[in-house]
């Protein structure tokens, strides 16, 4: 399964996950393939500042501002996405994944490699699933596979990411935009 379909793609997940980092969540898949997959989460803004943890990011960093919840998976770490322009050479400390897409390293220096980016967002962990579990998941209706736009992994407006990626989406998945947050009251 070396290229997947959903490499570079968005998971939503759907109802039926009803809480925890994945509820009503929109991950970016950065990596799927025969050794499991890897993605972030976009929509889990979190209460931390970026320069107290990468002193020098913050001021580069996409709005809102703020470090942003990548997963369950290694909350200790941070990764740093990243959009480069057009077909750019990748800058110092940058590894494109997929079209614009790309990782950059938070140890180099961000006036080295910021100049050449045209979005940046900090992570705490990240989104992981071990050899055929996403599979797993698919199958058992967890996630809604859908298209990423250009925007949606640097949105400004991260809180309403959710309903607005499956408004865009053709009948009946568009419905699903308005499910209300607890069935039981509505």
């Amino acid at each position: 399964m070396s290229a997947s379909p959903t490499t570079g793609r968005l998971l939503v997940a759907t109802p039926q996950i009803e809480e925890g980092v994945f509820r009503r969540s929109v991950v970016l898949v950065l990596h799927h393939g025969d050794d499991g997959a890897q993605g972030l989460v976009l929509n889990r803004p979190i209460e931390a500042g970026i320069d107290a943890v990468l002193p020098g990011w913050e001021e580069h960093a996409s709005r809102p501002r703020t470090m942003f919840q990548g997963g369950p998976v290694q909350l200790d770490s941070a990764l740093g996405l990243v959009a480069v322009p057009g077909d750019s050479p990748e800058p110092r400390g940058v590894r494109r994944l997929f079209g614009a897409v790309a990782l950059v390293d938070l140890d180099t220096p961000p006036p080295l490699v910021t100049p050449e980016l045209s979005a940046l967002r900090i992570f705490a962990g990240y989104a992981g699933w071990s050899p055929g579990q996403l599979e797993e998941e698919l199958v058992t209706g967890s996630w809604y596979v859908v298209d990423a736009e250009g925007g949606d992994a640097f949105t400004d407006r991260p809180d309403d990411l959710w309903q607005r990626v499956l408004r865009r989406q053709p009948e009946p998945l568009r419905w699903m935009a308005w499910f209300p947050p607890d069935p039981a009251l509505n």
